[in-house]
């Protein structure tokens, strides 16, 4: 598709889609509860739908009233044996978050993918998995999916050390805690902190887990009631406004309802060190939200690295744009986790921006970015990476020169259905 180029300015105001990670994880804890969870403001794009599929073919009521996602669960025990593989299509999140809870049901499934999918390693989650009980056997010694698993009702409690920092790969693990025995209790280490909706949510369908410092402990045989749950608008969706916002001239963008949990707000973080204008406005502290205004700044370079990856790990990509545009040396490290995401991220992301002209160096686990170079077209294929196509798509509206093209822009309807339209919107 041709992308829009040459913006004058961007004004208006939006509301994001549903957080994707909140999203996802609704599903899950009303699947597993018991009684009714009803879901509002759910993110309808394909990643979740792929979720809420999963657990259908599972036996699990699950209604769309247009308005809310309405889920009659029966707790873990209520859970079938699917009678076909499921189809995880580009979701890693649901790949690795249904996995630790089919590692304590007693029944084998088989989990499959997209290409993209297919690309991602998931032994980080099957090794823990394996500890505890379950038999989880994947493509390569990677365990890329498809991923044949057989779980157990003898689940054992695990003492676990993240050796990397992933908030799927401990969310998968509460999960699995969740159906030991319930003398036993799980002791889940993260190595940096990361979001933390799966430990919320568990408290909030009323679940106990105990937080100290970087420690999770679990207890084991809980039963959980169904909730009503309402979904902040997506900071990752958010993300890439915010950046326009700050690098097209004459903007000036409001964003309604958006997420600002304290594990996802890093990208605000960042652009206060850059001296970019960002006002928070009607917030909300028990949905955790709030609405955001965005102006054009005169921005300066920064270094992102440690503590702060993980809290904006999804925003990394629009952030490098971000860093084009600020004056001096942008430097991202600690972030090799980028390589494991739907494309490798650091080559992908640098490859693109130096293709339009972007000073920007990739190193083994982040980027060097020399700032204030002028961004000229290029054609771009977003290799099915929903991130890389918005991405792609912010970087255009800098453009003077030539048209923009951006292939298998499809990708972006995993998260953000109404992407181009919003745009449309700003643009007027």
């Amino acid at each position: 598709m041709k992308l829009e180029t040459h913006a004058q300015g961007l004004k208006g105001t939006i509301t994001v889609p549903g957080d994707k990670s909140i999203s996802h994880r609704s599903i899950m804890f009303g699947a597993i509860a018991h009684g009714r969870t009803e879901v509002s403001d759910i993110l309808r794009g394909e990643d979740v739908i792929s979720t809420i599929n999963a657990f259908r073919a599972m036996g699990v009521e699950i209604e769309d009233d247009g308005d809310k996602i309405i889920i009659e669960g029966r707790g873990f025990e209520g859970l079938k044996a699917p009678q076909t593989p499921l189809d995880m299509g580009n979701s890693g999140t649901t790949t690795r978050l249904i996995s630790g809870i089919l590692a304590g049901r007693p029944f084998d499934s088989e989990l499959f993918g997209d290409d993209s999918l297919s690309k991602r390693p998931m032994d980080r989650v099957a090794q823990p998995l394996r500890q505890m009980g379950a038999k989880i056997k994947g493509q390569t010694a990677r365990d890329l999916p498809p991923l044949k698993i057989s779980g157990t009702q003898q689940l054992k409690e695990i003492d676990y050390k993240l050796p990397v920092a992933s908030a799927q790969v401990k969310s998968a693990l509460i999960f699995a805690a969740l159906q030991t025995d319930k003398k036993s209790v799980s002791r889940i280490v993260e190595k940096e902190k990361t979001r933390n909706h799966t430990e919320d949510m568990l408290l909030q369908f009323g679940g106990e887990l105990a937080i100290s410092g970087k420690n999770i402990l679990v207890p084991g045989g809980q039963e959980l009631r169904g909730q009503k749950v309402s979904v902040p608008g997506d900071i990752s969706s958010a993300a890439f406004w915010l950046v326009a916002g700050l690098i097209v001239p004459n903007s000036e963008i409001e964003l309604r309802n958006v997420g600002i949990n304290e594990t996802r707000t890093g990208i605000l973080d960042v652009i206060e060190m850059m001296q970019g204008q960002v006002v928070v406005l009607s917030e909300d502290k028990v949905n955790k939200s709030a609405s955001l205004v965005v102006r054009t700044s005169q921005l300066v370079g920064c270094e992102i690295s440690g503590q702060l990856i993980p809290r904006l790990i999804d925003e990394l990509p629009i952030i490098a744009l971000l860093a084009t545009q600020a004056a001096g040396e942008t430097i991202i490290k600690d972030a090799e986790e980028l390589r494991l995401k739907e494309t490798d991220r650091i080559a992908v992301v640098t490859d693109i921006l130096q293709a339009m002209g972007a000073e920007i160096t990739p190193t083994s686990d982040g980027m060097i970015i020399r700032g204030k170079t002028p961004l000229h077209a290029t054609k771009v294929n977003t290799q099915g990476d929903h991130r890389i196509g918005m991405m792609a798509a912010i970087a255009a509206l800098l453009v003077n020169d030539d048209e923009m093209i951006l292939e298998r822009s499809e990708a972006i309807k995993t998260s953000y259905p109404e992407f181009f339209t919003d745009m449309e919107s700003l643009l007027k």
